[in-house]
């Protein structure tokens, strides 16, 4: 078993001891999952108290939806829509919230309000002021693998070696961090699963999702409601909560550190299972 533990202001995370579980709060009215169900500030609260009440270990706070062709949403926007939910929910829960984005402007802004973790889907390269911002924050980072921007990212994607490809990507999201100056220990990797994948590239990742443990990080996985779900079960996207926690469960056994997922509660209960089995032990701790 590989354990990292992170520390920073506030906040301590440990990844390998049990599955962490990130908790995707969309304030947009355009998700492709929830159709904007937390688009309205009382309803982004609600469901951020919620998902802790559930058992969340992160809460992942994002403002411009990052669904396939997507239109890009100017800062402003972006910024006015996630501050006053950080702002508030920073003060009410205990867990640390993440801001998932991939412009430095909304990502110093959400940091001021409370959150203390960067998640950008371009892993640092979209914005130059992304990767020093990090560092002189000194707060932990998502790099995500993408082939392309949400806008094309799913024309044609196309790969001649996989898990190379994403491995090396990996591998230089973490050296350009490194030279930024953000701190090795604060660094988690996620390949992106139904970013610029194919349905059966979705499918080998999450197939041989351990060979990621090579990078020597923890990685988080992001398989919730994507498309390759429901064409498979031919259920709309708010209709695949059997089918993700599916391939959460086979994310969890093939080495996942944390997931990212829409259903809380549902996604808590899966990994409790799953890593009971990976195990092959009950928690002490636990009730009979």
């Amino acid at each position: 078993m590989t354990l990292w533990t992170m520390i920073w202001p506030n906040h301590t995370l440990e990844f390998g001891r049990r599955t962490l579980v990130m908790g995707i709060l969309n304030v947009t009215p355009d998700s492709f999952s929830d159709g904007g169900r937390h688009f309205e500030f009382e309803k982004a609260i609600a469901g951020g108290l919620r998902m802790v009440e559930e058992g969340a270990d992160i809460i992942d706070i994002g403002g411009e939806s990052t669904r396939p062709f997507a239109p890009e949403l100017d800062a402003e926007t972006e910024t006015a829509r996630v501050v006053p939910v950080i702002e508030a929910l920073a003060k009410r829960v205990p867990v640390p919230i993440s801001i998932d984005t991939y412009k430095a402007g909304v990502a110093r802004e959400a940091l001021d309000a409370g959150a203390s973790i960067i998640n950008d889907i371009s892993a640092l390269r979209f914005d130059p002021e992304m990767a020093p911002l990090a560092a002189s924050r000194g707060v932990p980072v998502v790099l995500m693998h993408m082939q392309g921007t949400p806008r094309n990212m799913q024309e044609n994607p196309h790969y001649d070696d996989l898990f190379g490809e994403i491995g090396l990507f990996l591998q230089e999201a973490v050296e350009r961090a490194l030279r930024a100056g953000i701190r090795e220990d604060l660094i988690i990797l996620d390949p992106g699963i139904g970013f610029g994948k194919t349905f059966t590239h979705n499918l080998h990742l999450i197939q041989q999702f351990s060979r990621f443990a090579s990078l020597g990080k923890p990685i988080l996985a992001g398989p919730s409601n994507k498309a390759f779900i429901g064409h498979i079960l031919k259920k709309k996207a708010h209709e695949r909560d059997t089918g993700t926690m599916a391939a959460v469960a086979a994310c969890v056994l093939n080495g996942a550190a944390a997931v990212r997922v829409h259903n809380v509660r549902l996604a808590v209960e899966t990994v409790a299972i799953v890593d009971a089995i990976k195990r092959g032990s009950i928690d002490q701790n636990a009730e009979s």
